[in-house]
């Protein structure tokens, strides 16, 4: 079956099915999932789409708008709408302390990062709380775009005492390694997670749709004294995590 012929009203369109953008949204994602409007594939354009489909451009818009937020299609500027690859989804355990280099290892995958901020700055108010720094102190500050495979996972901004990380710069791969090495690294955490639409900019460097589903994770890390060693805050792509965590009575 082509793609035109599966999206003819005649199998799906009714008058009590609901809305007709719900409608016309369920069988593309039917389409998308069963294969028939595989990865990568282009849809027909949006006055083509309404002909086909014997419905408005714009319940055709409205079905569209709800599937790139979602994440299943994608808008690219002058060349129309297109159907996304899958991202595999991975589970990260929320019970032990790992960065994500290390949580990468151990799937056989290899990260890259993209650095986008890197050095020594005087900390803003919530760093110098949390880390328990004065107005005269300093920040070692690392900011930077984790990749796996090429493909953008996460934004990650991670601040620390200069004491505990002197030089930025030592970070090639894993902060934690490189605390590892001076014995400074964090062995318990406070996680706050929060679900967030993903702003403009960070969409961009995630290549993800702005306005999208996002993870942000906000973590206090110590070391085994109790001293304060680390405040991260991270952005998650929504469609490409899952946080477990293991419950006991």
């Amino acid at each position: 079956m082509t793609a035109i012929e599966f999206l003819r009203p005649d199998a799906w369109l009714s008058d009590n099915g609901g809305p007709r953008y719900a409608q016309l949204r369920r069988r593309l994602e039917e389409g998308i999932t069963s294969g028939i409007l595989p990865p990568n594939s282009s849809l027909p354009p949006e006055r083509e789409l309404a002909e086909i489909t014997d419905v408005s451009r714009v319940t055709v818009r409205k079905a569209i708008q709800e599937l790139v937020r979602d994440g299943l299609i994608e808008q690219r500027q002058g060349s129309g709408t297109f159907i996304r690859e899958p991202v595999a989804r991975l589970e990260q355990s929320l019970s032990h302390l790992t960065s994500f280099t290390e949580d990468m290892a151990q799937r056989g995958m290899e990260t890259t990062s993209k650095w986008l901020e890197r050095g020594v700055f005087a900390p803003t108010e919530q760093e110098a709380q949390a880390l328990g720094l004065s107005e005269t102190d300093e920040v070692a500050r690392i900011y930077r775009l984790r990749e796996t495979g090429g493909r953008p996972m996460a934004l990650e901004r991670a601040s620390l005492p200069l004491d505990i990380l002197p030089n930025p710069l030592e970070v090639k791969t894993s902060l934690y390694e490189v605390l590892s090495q001076r014995g400074l690294r964090p062995v318990r955490a406070v996680q706050k997670i929060s679900a967030i639409n993903i702003e403009a900019r960070e969409a961009d460097l995630l290549s993800v749709v702005e306005g999208a589903a996002g993870l942000s994770i906000e973590r206090t890390s110590y070391l085994d004294s109790g001293r304060v060693a680390e405040l991260t805050r991270s952005l998650y792509r929504g469609d490409a995590y899952d946080f477990v965590a293991e419950l006991r009575l």
